[in-house]
């Protein structure tokens, strides 16, 4: 499928030395290439955490917006010889312009995802390099770290697999479906409905596509996922049970979104 959709009046593309950036003025007002420099950001106190995953990701507070910046770095063997630079493809074909344009479409689709702040890229010669802002979701943490802390109600798993189904009828393939890229509202009472207070994050690499075979492949990596992260945790943490529970909220058909 194609992987470029209308975007809205509010979404600006600047060009910038050695690149460009897209971002949305309604949220990031006149943004500049300052937001995506983590040393000056630090400087002005603008840091107020960081993650690891595939990139170094930094938590930022930027005139009281809380946002999340990520830098692409690769992995693999490959990561040996350039641990961040990506063979240039046209513009369309940077991870951080794809990444940013899919996201926004699914925002405006309503599926709970991070509403897309900006995106941008830098040409190096051959190669470039790029990074993405979104919007940093409040109150909540990864499925791997509330497996870590206690184990989930059924609610809880019927509400993730309902949540996947939204995004697999949409033809949303994750390319890294795990339990980090799965967050939970903390605020979910562990023995109530959790009002589906799911989300997914981190749609590098992700795409649209007809149904088929790669949804059952999603669900298998996440089951592989699930499995790493609990791994010589107490058995009750993850059982077969709450898989199945999260299959039974796969296969209810998603509830319809009231506009």
């Amino acid at each position: 499928m194609n992987r470029k959709w209308p975007l809205g009046s509010e979404v600006r593309r600047k060009v910038i030395a050695g690149g460009a950036m897209l971002y949305d003025a309604s949220r990031a007002g006149n943004l500049s290439t300052e937001s995506f420099d983590p040393v000056l950001l630090a400087r002005r106190g603008q840091i107020v955490g960081e993650a690891r995953g595939r990139g170094k990701a930094w938590f930022l507070s930027v005139q009281n917006h809380a946002w999340v910046l990520r830098h692409y770095r690769r992995g693999g063997l490959i990561s040996g010889l350039s641990h961040d630079r990506y063979w240039w493809r046209g513009e369309e074909g940077t991870r951080s312009f794809a990444e940013w344009q899919l996201t926004y479409h699914l925002h405006r689709a309503g599926l709970p995802v991070p509403a897309p702040i900006a995106a941008r890229y830098r040409k190096h010669g051959f190669g470039y390099r790029g990074d993405i802002i979104t919007e940093r979701l409040a109150d909540v943490w990864s499925l791997a770290q509330a497996l870590d802390a206690a184990p989930l109600s059924l609610l809880t798993w019927i509400a993730i697999g309902r949540c996947l189904r939204r995004f697999h009828e949409l033809g949303v393939c994750h390319a890294d479906l795990n339990a980090h890229n799965i967050l939970i509202g903390q605020s979910v009472n562990r023995s109530e409905d959790p009002h589906e207070r799911i989300y997914l994050i981190d749609f590098d690499r992700g795409s649209l596509r007809k149904p088929g075979f790669w949804q059952d492949a999603n669900l298998v990596r996440l089951r592989r996922s699930l499995e790493k992260v609990t791994w010589g945790l107490s058995a009750e943490r993850f059982t077969e049970d709450d898989w199945h529970g999260l299959l039974d909220g796969y296969q209810q058909p998603p509830t319809p979104q009231v506009s």
